[in-house]
């Protein structure tokens, strides 16, 4: 299925360039760092008609980070969300009052 997924996805065809992830002004959201720009991916994922094939694709190849089918990879599996850089607070209880 990856095979027919990455004839059809040739940049020279029309209906390629009309997916979002071919798109060059939203290609740097798709490998963002930002949590919110994944987000934004994958909100732009949602409408695509391959969304199963790309996600099956990119778990097959164990893509090491990005959006892919509208999931966020990292190290080959597929995260809930992706934590913004930096180390978390130790306790947040005590923090917040």
């Amino acid at each position: 299925m990856t095979s027919l997924l990455t004839t059809f996805l040739n940049p020279a065809d029309t209906a390629a360039t009309t997916l979002p992830c071919h798109d060059a002004a939203a290609a740097d959201l798709f490998f963002s760092e930002r949590p919110a720009d994944l987000e934004q991916a994958k909100t732009l994922c949602a409408g695509c008609p391959f969304l199963e094939e790309c996600r099956q694709g990119a778990l097959d190849r164990e893509e090491p980070w990005g959006v892919w089918g509208g999931s966020i990879f990292e190290s080959g599996r597929i995260i809930a969300v992706k934590r913004g850089r930096g180390r978390p607070r130790k306790d947040r209880d005590q923090n917040a009052a």
